[in-house]
């Protein structure tokens, strides 16, 4: 979320952004269609790992099972957070599959099919573009919030940053809900649920002096729907805050 200043970033619209969404690792969603690679991209398929993916079963929100249980270890192993495993498809694992399809260029859907399975199962994980010490990287494209340290991404959350869509601020003018890229650092953090002029935000923790900042909410949606903040779900900003994992003085990479 972000205040009410006009800025003149250049303006990507919310249809272009889930165009980029929509582009499915291998296949194009559209003539010349390309998605930003983020993560490394699974090898081809032998034809025994092809029969072994064609034959796992598709897992969705909802489903409660051992194989749900096993893709979770996997999720979390690679470090797609998801809380404790425990084999039931949650809003928690649906946000962890968001974000391995974003970091494979898949259409995310929340869904564990073949081509999202395949991803899993050959480790895909994005890549940092810190090589030392600790930072937040925010992956516009991908909807992606990755914690690295070292240069080593050792945790990767789903997000939802701005639309980059005008919309009319608390004053009565024109602001963009961009998520401006570049280096930034955290400076400073609320407790509890703070209600902001464009709505409630979880514990955030502010980096960039036009009011935003990684909050959790209620809604974080596959696709770009804020007014520029990168919204999280309310469990992984408590597991932000229990970790210390933005501390205030942080560095946050914007891209």
């Amino acid at each position: 979320m972000r205040r009410g200043t006009t800025t003149t970033h250049l303006v990507r619209t919310a249809t272009a952004a889930a165009a980029a969404a929509l582009v499915v690792l291998g296949t194009g969603a559209g003539a010349g269609a390309t998605t930003p690679r983020v993560g490394s991209a699974p090898p081809a398929l032998t034809a025994s790992a092809a029969g072994s993916t064609a034959a796992a079963p598709v897992l969705r929100r909802g489903d409660r099972s051992a194989a749900v249980l096993a893709a979770q270890k996997r999720l979390s192993a690679l470090g797609y957070w998801l809380g404790t495993p425990d084999g039931a498809f949650g809003p928690l694992t649906e946000q962890a599959v968001f974000a391995l399809q974003g970091a494979a260029g898949l259409s995310r859907d929340g869904v564990l099919g073949p081509r999202t399975r395949r991803a899993l199962d050959s480790g895909v994980v994005p890549r940092a573009s810190t090589r030392s010490g600790r930072a937040v990287e925010v992956v516009r494209d991908a909807g992606l919030v990755l914690f690295v340290d070292g240069g080593r991404v050792r945790t990767v959350l789903h997000t939802s940053t701005g639309t980059f869509e005008y919309y009319r601020n608390s004053k009565g003018g024109r602001s963009l809900a961009d998520t401006p890229a570049g280096t930034f650092r955290v400076s400073w953090a609320q407790d509890g649920w703070r209600d902001a002029a464009l709505g409630r935000l979880y514990r955030p923790r502010y980096f960039h002096p036009d009011g935003i900042a990684v909050h959790g909410s209620t809604s974080i949606p596959a696709y770009p729907a804020s007014h520029g903040c990168a919204r999280v779900s309310t469990a992984a900003m408590d597991m932000i805050w229990s970790k210390g994992l933005m501390p205030i003085g942080s560095t946050v990479v914007v891209r």
